[in-house]
């Protein structure tokens, strides 16, 4: 019996012994798949997290379509060039400051459809200079709409130049944004459109007629285009205002709605002032005009 014992419990060691390798050797294993799955997770969450970027907006290259810039032209043509990146830079980075925001639609009715006002603007005041000592280039417009690029590759460095500002000078161009009818008019500060009240309230705008100085007969009839061209925006805008109710955030009317269409107004206005400015004194302070509001 006492010899027996000893070799009862060399067994019983071994055993013990061999559960206890087989233990941890599962847990080795465990340990191992749920490092793997982890770390599968963590590449899934981060591709995910670079998928979710808000891309880039690139748009047509405007210098490379101009023609021979006269010399006395190139100084604002330069400063133009410049503006129209500048409004790409200043594009992107709204685009990164308001990921998330909005409806489906909120790029392209808050960034990417103002951006473009802008930039017809532009183009058209380039075009402008230019004319002014050799042939006016004709179609840039068509350079003014931009896309987006959301794999974020795009390359939005484009036109160069110097400066910081653009010229004053602007043109409507025909078809570019015209309405027909000479002696249209806004109606006033409190403007009816026609647009459907309720839920979304109203938009109006300063009346801007009732601010002109005396028009220049020869400036009349481009006076009387572009004030109905104040009207027309304000009426789309209202339009799409009651086409949006319930869309996007608390700042949806302001940047997709108000903003761009304080940016038309803008441009319409300067060429209002412009036109009147050839044959007279040029108003100053009409941008103040720009700015319009929502009556709930």
């Amino acid at each position: 019996m006492s010899r027996a014992l000893p070799k009862y419990n060399k067994r019983r060691v071994v055993v013990i012994g061999a559960a206890a390798a087989l233990a941890l050797s599962g847990a080795v294993v465990v340990n191992s798949a749920l490092a793997g799955e982890s770390s599968k997770s963590d590449n899934t969450t981060n591709a995910n997290t670079l998928a979710a970027g808000p891309g880039t907006i690139s748009c047509p290259d405007v210098a490379s379509q101009l023609p021979a810039i006269p010399a006395t032209a190139q100084a604002e043509v330069d400063r133009n060039l410049a503006l129209l990146q500048t409004q790409i830079d200043e594009a992107n980075q709204r685009l990164i400051d308001t990921v998330g925001q909005g409806g489906p639609n909120f790029v392209q009715n808050a960034i990417l459809g103002p951006l473009e006002d802008k930039r017809i603007a532009v183009v058209n005041r380039i075009a402008t200079a230019i004319g002014r000592t050799a042939d006016k280039p004709q179609g840039l417009e068509a350079l003014a709409t931009c896309a987006l690029d959301a794999g974020g590759a795009a390359d939005t460095g484009e036109e160069a130049g110097a400066g910081d500002a653009a010229g004053d000078e602007a043109e409507a161009t025909p078809g570019a944004e015209e309405t027909a009818g000479a002696g249209g008019a806004e109606d006033g500060a409190a403007e009816d459109t026609g647009a459907e009240a309720g839920a979304a309230g109203t938009i109006s705008c300063p009346d801007v007629a009732s601010q002109l100085p005396a028009i220049p007969a020869t400036a009349q009839a481009e006076v009387d285009r572009n004030l109905a061209l104040l009207q027309t925006q304000l009426a789309e805008a209202n339009t799409r205002l009651v086409n949006t109710v319930g869309q996007g955030g608390p700042n949806f009317v302001q940047n997709a709605i108000l903003g761009p269409l304080e940016g038309k107004r803008a441009s319409t206005i300067d060429r209002i002032a412009i036109s009147i400015g050839r044959q007279g004194t040029k108003p100053q302070g009409l941008e103040a005009l720009a700015a319009c509001t929502l009556n709930q």
